[in-house]
Formats: structure tokens, sequence, C-alpha cells
């Protein structure tokens, strides 16, 4: 037989434990999308930076970085939520390094910045973004013409 004081302390338990509870699985939800999104934009910018190595000048290796680092994040199902997410080294440096004479050596330095939101959890205390970075380096073939 149940003793009167003990009525009730189950609902009081599970009115104490849910909130932790659901906030452990929206820090799962946080670490894991984190994790995700830092091995496509380590992906994204490797491929981004050989796609710009093989091609032949500066406006076709934009072009195929840009594909291929979106290509990369798509196929992670990631989403960033700045447009512009693909820069070179420096200034001009994608154009400098596809200007240099054959048997000059020369790289193409590609960093892919990436916002993901973690707006769509919806959880108060969540940060709202967070903005992940990785860059390669990928050597032009020496010997290779360029134009």
């Amino acid at each position: 037989m149940a003793r009167r004081a003990d009525r009730g302390s189950v609902s009081v338990e599970v009115a104490i434990l849910t909130p932790a509870f659901i906030a452990l699985i929206v820090t799962a939800f946080v670490v894991g999308r984190t994790g995700t999104a830092a091995n496509a934009v380590d992906l994204a910018a490797h491929d981004a930076a050989r796609a710009a190595s093989i091609s032949r000048n500066a406006v076709t290796a934009d072009a195929a970085a840009r594909a291929a680092a979106g290509k990369a994040l798509a196929n992670e199902d990631v989403t960033c939520t700045n447009s512009n997410y693909i820069s070179y080294g420096t200034p001009n440096s994608l154009t400098l390094a596809f200007n240099r004479n054959v048997g000059e050596p020369a790289s193409v330095t590609v960093t892919v910045t990436c916002v993901i939101s973690f707006a769509d959890l919806g959880f108060p205390g969540v940060p709202g973004d967070r903005t992940i970075q990785a860059r390669y380096e990928s050597v032009l073939d020496t010997y290779r013409s360029r134009s």
C-alpha cells in the first residue's frame, strides 16, 4: 500500500527532469549539426582548391571552385546562410597564380567560410548561428600551360 506522502512525486520529477532532457537533446542536435557542417566545409575547401588548381585560367578556376564547393556542401545537406562563402588567399591571388609563367611554381589557396543556422531548433539559449571555416592550398602543375 502506497503512503500518502508519496502521491504526486512522479509528476514533480517529470516536471523537473523534462526541461533538462529536452536541453540535452537540443545540445546533441547542435553538436551533431556543427560536426557534420565542419566536415562538409573541410571537404568543400579541399574540392574547391583541387578544382581551381586543375583549371587553365583564373576565370574558369573561380567557376570550378564555386561549383565544387557548392556540390560538396549540397551532398552533405549543409546549407550556408551566407551566399559568398569562397575566398582566395589575398585579393587577386587567383589571378596572380595563373599569370605566372609556365615553369614557375604557383598555388591556389581556397578558403570556405560557412555560416550555419540553428534558428530552426527554436530552443532558448541556443546560439542563432555558427561560422565554420576551412582552408586548403593546391599546387598548380608547374609545366601545364595557362591561358
